[in-house]
């Protein structure tokens, strides 16, 4: 079972590698859908990981 920072972490890798590799999102200035999820499941890990310290 991951840990939280394991979490965090992937979260995070996954919403940046999107954001590196999504034609729609670097062709518009406002992030696709899929972008917005990613984000939204770091933002949540980052508030659990928080919670924790």
């Amino acid at each position: 079972m991951p840990s939280q920072s394991d979490a965090l972490q992937q979260a995070q890798s996954d919403y940046q590698q999107h954001m590196r590799s999504c034609r729609q999102c670097a062709a518009d200035s406002a992030p696709c859908a899929v972008a917005k999820h990613l984000l939204r499941l770091y933002n949540n890990a980052r508030r659990a990981a928080a919670r924790r310290d």
